[in-house]
C-alpha cells in the first residue's frame, strides 16, 4: 500500500469517526474507500470492521460524560450485541462472495433510509411511549438489539441507526446520551466479528492501521459536536451519497 492510499485510508477514517459517531453510518466512509484503495468486497469488509474497533475507543472516551451511571445499561445491551455480532461474523464468513457483492448495495440503502426517516422513527416510538400503560419488557429491546448485532456483524453500514431507534423506543432521553449509548453497543458488536475476522478472514491490516487511526481521531470529536450543533443537514447529505453508493455498487456487482 503506497502513502498516497495510507492518506486517503486515514482521511476516510477521520470522516468515518466523526460521522459514525454522530450519525451511525461509519461505513459509508470507509468501506468505499477500502474499495478505492484496491481491497476487494470480502477483503474490504473484514478490515472495515477490525479498523472501526477505533471508533468505539475515541466515542466512548469523547462521551464519557454522557455515559455516567449507564454501567449496567451498557452491560445488558453489550452482552445481546456481542451475541449478535458473532452470530453476524459467522454469516458473512459462510455466505459465498457473489452472494455478498449483490446484499451489500441493498444494506447500505437500508442504513441511508432509516438515516434520512430517522427523525419520523424517533417521533413515532416518542408517540407509543406516551399511550403505553405500565412497564415496558425488556425483551423485545434485547430482541432487537440481539438482531441489529447481526447486522452489525454481517456488515455493518447504518448499524448505529438501526440501534438508535431501538434505544428511542426503549427509553426517552436527551439525544447525546442515546447516540453515546447507541455507540458502545454498536462497538460490542463490531468487536466481536473483528475478533473472529482477525483469524479467520483476510484483513489488510496496514489498511486497517491506516483507518482506524484516523476513526480514532473522529470519534473522539464526534460526541462534542453532537452536544453543540444541529446534525440533520448532516444527515441529509450523508443518506443521498448512500444512495447514491448503494446504487453504484449494484450495478457494479450486476
Amino acid at each position: 500500500m503506497g502513502l498516497d492510499s495510507a492518506a486517503l485510508l486515514a482521511l476516510a477514517g477521520v470522516a468515518a469517526g466523526l460521522v459514525g459517531s454522530m450519525a451511525g453510518l461509519a461505513s459509508l466512509f470507509s468501506y468505499p474507500a477500502l474499495l478505492a484503495a484496491g481491497l476487494p468486497p470480502i477483503a474490504a469488509n473484514v478490515t472495515n470492521t477490525v479498523a472501526m474497533f477505533s471508533t468505539t475507543v475515541g466515542a466512548a472516551g469523547g462521551s464519557r460524560r454522557e455515559l455516567r451511571g449507564q454501567r449496567a445499561r451498557l452491560l445488558r445491551l453489550g452482552l445481546m450485541a456481542v451475541l449478535g455480532g458473532s452470530l453476524g461474523a459467522v454469516l458473512l464468513l459462510t455466505t459465498p462472495a457473489s452472494t455478498f457483492e449483490l446484499i451489500v448495495p441493498w444494506l447500505i440503502a437500508l442504513g441511508s433510509a432509516l438515516l434520512l426517516f430517522r427523525d419520523r422513527l424517533r417521533e413515532a416510538a416518542d408517540g407509543r411511549s406516551r399511550t403505553r400503560r405500565g412497564p415496558r419488557s425488556a425483551l423485545p429491546v434485547a430482541l432487537a438489539v440481539l438482531l441489529v448485532g447481526v447486522y452489525g456483524g454481517y456488515f455493518g453500514a447504518g448499524a448505529g441507526v438501526l440501534m438508535l431507534a431501538v434505544l428511542s423506543v426503549s427509553v426517552t432521553e436527551p439525544l447525546p446520551i442515546t447516540n453515546a449509548v447507541k455507540n458502545v453497543a454498536t462497538g460490542a458488536a463490531n468487536v466481536t466479528a473483528a475478533v473472529a475476522f482477525a483469524f479467520l478472514a483476510p484483513v489488510d491490516w496496514l489498511a486497517a492501521a491506516a483507518l482506524g487511526a484516523g476513526a480514532l481521531v473522529g470519534s473522539w470529536i464526534g460526541p462534542s459536536i453532537v452536544r453543540r450543533l444541529p446534525e440533520r443537514p448532516l444527515r441529509i447529505v450523508i443518506a443521498l451519497a448512500g444512495f447514491g453508493l448503494a446504487a453504484h455498487l449494484w450495478f457494479s456487482a450486476i
